[in-house]
């Protein structure tokens, strides 16, 4: 099955509908065992390529086993999105190059803020997976994290 972008995508996804607290409806939910993932292109799955010189994008290749890892996990029917500080003006040499090294993918978002030290707030379940220079086996680890106190 492909998705809307034309490229092969897992079986359809049915989201699972979901209340709050009060019973109400709230948004749809993935089923428990397909992951959401969101990843970085620049300094994840290939060498650091400023915004200011996508030219470079013609001759950076993958890391090694990124293309591997990412395109399993997509075989498993999870949800690839890579979400990039690149402008909308990239995006044309973003996908002919995921494109190119034949990375499957459901989506693709510009225009991540630049910097780093993201604090991401949402109403919804975020785990944070630090890439530290390989696409190894994801373990299980403590970590301390900020919440908003409850009053």
């Amino acid at each position: 099955m492909n998705d809307s972008t034309g490229r092969p995508g897992p079986a359809k996804l049915s989201l699972q509908e979901a209340t709050d607290e009060q019973g109400l409806a709230a948004s749809p939910q993935l089923p428990e065992e397909v992951k959401n993932y969101l990843i970085d292109i620049d300094g994840t799955i290939t060498e650091d390529v400023p915004n200011e010189e996508p030219e470079r994008m013609s001759t950076c290749e993958p890391f090694p086993d990124a293309l591997e890892t990412l395109n399993r996990w997509h075989g498993e029917g999870h949800v690839i999105t890579f979400f990039t500080s690149r402008t909308e003006g990239h995006r044309a040499v973003t996908e002919a190059w995921l494109d190119k090294h034949g990375f499957l993918y459901h989506g693709l978002l510009m225009g991540k803020p630049r910097g780093g030290n993201y604090h991401w707030i949402d109403n919804h379940i975020v785990r944070a997976t630090r890439y530290e220079g390989t696409f190894s086996e994801l373990i299980q680890e403590q970590a301390e994290i900020q919440v908003f106190k409850k009053s």
